[in-house]
């Protein structure tokens, strides 16, 4: 019975012993001391590169353990980590790509209104030298005789048709009809009433 409670105060971690009623063995760090060398030189450079690969092995395990520590908190696995970023980078991708596709379109449609600005600014220009030319009088006579064929008072006009030249009001000959342009039964109706 002794062995038994004993054994159960081992189990609930009291005095931290291995062997039941076994004196407990502690680390001295002056014998650790007394094992290293007395050389100074080949002693601090061992001591200087294990302390710094121990540093190195220490920042790497506390970078792990980071690591570690936010999968825990989180509580995923690397494959739903995988997941949730994929997901993320997903939906940034569709909130990215509506205004994207509006700035692009809107884009295109500033350029063909630039274009059509310039081409406007150049007929403007070209109809403000042609008011410049309307404002002298000589050349407005110029294009009343040339477009309405107006003659001053006395004046005898004379129009010269050339052979390529159509007659404006031809008449048809004698003996042909003069085709109705009008609807069919329109054409119809003239024909049967003789008119």
């Amino acid at each position: 019975m002794a062995d038994r409670g004993r054994t159960t105060r081992n189990r609930r971690g009291g005095g931290g012993a291995s062997r039941v009623g076994g004196p407990t063995r502690t680390r001295r760090p002056e014998a650790a001391r007394a094992r290293r060398p007395a050389d100074g030189t080949a002693a601090a450079r061992r001591r200087t590169g294990d302390a710094d690969t121990t540093r190195a092995r220490l920042r790497r395990s506390l970078a792990a353990k980071r690591a570690s520590g936010a999968a825990k908190v989180l509580g995923m696995s690397t494959t739903r980590r995988a997941a949730v970023v994929a997901i993320v980078v997903c939906a940034l991708a569709f909130t990215i790509a509506v205004p994207l596709r509006t700035y692009l379109a809107q884009r295109t449609e500033v350029r063909e209104q630039q274009a059509q600005q310039a081409q406007l600014q150049q007929e403007v220009a070209q109809l403000q030298g042609r008011k410049a030319e309307l404002s002298d009088p000589a050349q407005v006579e110029a294009e009343a005789r040339r477009r309405l064929r107006y003659v001053k008072p006395g004046e005898t006009p004379y129009i010269v048709q050339l052979p390529e030249d159509k007659a404006p009001d031809a008449a048809p000959p004698p003996g042909q009809q003069q085709v109705a342009g009008g609807s069919w039964y329109e054409n119809l109706w003239n024909q049967v009433s003789g008119g």
